[in-house]
């Protein structure tokens, strides 16, 4: 399937969800529910050459922003309900939810520290090549370039063993190494905030525990609760799915794919996660063909200008090279400049977004308990 038809299949998806948008379902327009479905019909019609690029993450992060933002105020509008039975089930499991989530963050940070390692031996292959703009190529300039694209070849290919290379003895997690213990403590979670996850601990197993702890709440137990609980869950399930994504694009430890869920279609929401779990699952299965190691697009980017950067340097067995040889090698470091700028401009972006959203879904778990606490007093 070519480009012009998977974006003539996304407009019918996206006339579904506006659809949806009409009959709302049995959600009130306003309501919690309706808002997540806002904040992701917008995500599920991204362009196709959009998808699943370091901006699209950005956007992905900003709707989980917005959406743990609206959920604190509803908890907060709603605290003499919360010890209630059966919404308190559904409470203290969206809680215990977040600590393996403070993991996964953890683990997708290292990810992007593993992107950096890949970026800074790029930039060593484009600075061997930085005398081209002036018509100069010589045998060294070759040398230094093939040197580096085997270093980078060599880390990307031996995933496992580079990530507890390069991470064993200086794992960064989004707390601050000077904080006490009483704030670790606070958090509910001292591991997690204090360092990264150990060489054993699986991402896709751990996106499986919280996949398989969520379950949509029955109908007496909507009525009983006044609808809560369906936001309760409704919560868990985006924090769920936005982990699923980043494991996805970001080259986790252990981010095996096979991670078995279903987008529930009864919820408003439904219909713009169903999209965008059918379109970054269909991406995955064309990537997965090449073997590639995430399905950030801009790693893919990556992959193409250093193989073709690759041929380039393998193909120059004479010097000095002809004006067509120098034509082609520029045009191949145009392309792995292209790609370090984004990297360059993008990374620090998102880690710091990143670190935000570790943030906050930290504070939601603090600020919950609290709010727990004033209900039981």
């Amino acid at each position: 399937m070519g480009v012009g038809d998977n974006r003539s299949l996304n407009q019918v998806h996206s006339k579904d969800v506006n659809e949806d948008s009409g009959s709302e379902f049995h959600c009130e327009l306003g309501s919690f529910e309706h808002r997540v479905f806002r904040q992701f019909r917008v995500l599920s019609a991204t362009e196709e050459d959009e998808l699943l690029s370091l901006n699209w993450v950005s956007m992905l992060l900003d709707a989980f922003i917005t959406c743990q933002e609206d959920f604190i105020v509803m908890l907060l509008k709603n605290e003499s309900n919360l010890l209630k039975a059966p919404l308190d089930r559904y409470v203290t499991e969206f809680f215990d939810m977040i600590i393996k989530a403070l993991d996964i963050c953890n683990a997708v940070r290292d990810g992007m520290e593993k992107i950096r390692v890949w970026h800074k031996r790029l930039e060593i292959v484009l600075g061997a090549f930085d005398s081209t703009s002036r018509n100069v190529m010589v045998e060294a300039q070759f040398r230094r370039a093939k040197k580096g694209l085997t270093d980078l070849a060599m880390i990307m290919l031996d995933d496992d063993k580079e990530t507890a290379s390069v991470f064993a003895y200086g794992n960064r997690s989004f707390v601050s190494p000077n904080k006490g213990k009483d704030d670790q403590q606070k958090a509910g979670h001292s591991r997690s905030v204090s360092w990264s996850v150990p060489n054993s601990w699986s991402a896709s197993k751990q996106l499986q525990l919280i996949a398989s702890g969520l379950s949509p709440p029955r109908g007496h137990e909507i009525s009983a609760t006044n609808g809560l609980a369906n936001d309760v869950y409704t919560m868990g399930f985006v924090l769920m799915f936005v982990l699923w994504a980043l494991v996805f694009v970001i080259p986790c430890q252990d981010r095996g794919l096979q991670v078995h869920f279903s987008v529930p279609r009864q919820f408003t929401w439904g219909a713009p996660l169903s999209l965008l779990h059918s379109r970054i699952m269909d991406e995955s299965k064309k990537r997965e063909r090449k073997n590639s190691v995430g399905l950030l697009k801009e790693i893919e980017q990556m992959e193409k200008s250093v193989h073709l950067v690759t041929g380039l340097v393998d193909s120059v067995n004479l010097f000095p090279l002809s004006e067509e040889q120098k034509e082609a090698v520029k045009m191949g470091v145009q392309e792995v400049a292209q790609v370090c700028n984004t990297f360059k401009n993008g990374l620090d972006p998102l880690e710091r977004q990143l670190r935000e959203v570790f943030h906050k879904i930290m504070s939601c778990r603090t600020e919950g308990l609290e709010i727990l606490g004033r209900a039981q007093s």
